[in-house]
């Protein structure tokens, strides 16, 4: 843990600064993230700060990353069924229930891996719940052996992710995991 545990982090944890990289934003979403975890175990509360943080990261890089379009989680609707339900995010209104399996949020739940999709409208079964999104990134947030939760990230330009998104959006995954109380 960094030294972000020694105070509360507050809404300066959303200042990005101007000209980093997309691996300097992600290292300040994971340091921010863990801070505002400490001593916080709420998944409501941290996921919606963790969206907000997301979402001005990505604003905060050049393009495609500034054209997220929807930054947030589908967590598991009710420990007995395989059905995710919408969770905090950033953008606009969104899809409410999503079955496993079913468009790129589903098949990340079912299948427990990243889904990384440069164009939505290639991916079978897509559901569009913002016509804008062009590209998404879903990484399951897996605790055991059990999907927990996703994040999900669209992008209003094609081919708006990349291994490098993949990575850090996995290394949250991870911490968001760990951090959280699960219902």
């Amino acid at each position: 843990m960094t030294n972000l545990k020694k105070f509360k982090v507050h809404a300066d944890a959303s200042n990005f600064a101007a000209n980093v990289t997309k691996e300097e934003a992600y290292q300040q979403v994971l340091d921010q993230a863990e801070g505002l975890f400490y001593e916080q175990r709420n998944w409501v509360c941290n996921l919606s700060n963790c969206a907000a943080l997301l979402w001005h990261a990505f604003k905060s890089l050049p393009a495609p990353s500034n054209q997220v379009n929807w930054a947030g989680f589908y967590t598991l609707n009710h420990p007995s069924t395989s059905e995710l339900i919408l969770g905090p995010f950033q953008g606009k209104v969104a899809c409410q229930t999503i079955a496993f399996g079913r468009g790129v949020c589903g098949t990340a739940a079912s299948t427990r891996t990243t889904q990384l999709v440069p164009n939505v409208d290639e991916f079978p079964g897509h559901i569009a719940c913002d016509g804008d999104s062009k590209s998404e990134i879903v990484v399951p947030i897996v605790v055991g052996d059990k999907v927990v939760a996703i994040i999900d990230v669209d992008c209003a330009e094609l081919n708006g992710f990349d291994e490098t998104d993949k990575l850090w959006l996995e290394k949250l995954a991870d911490l968001v995991g760990k951090s959280c109380d699960w219902p």
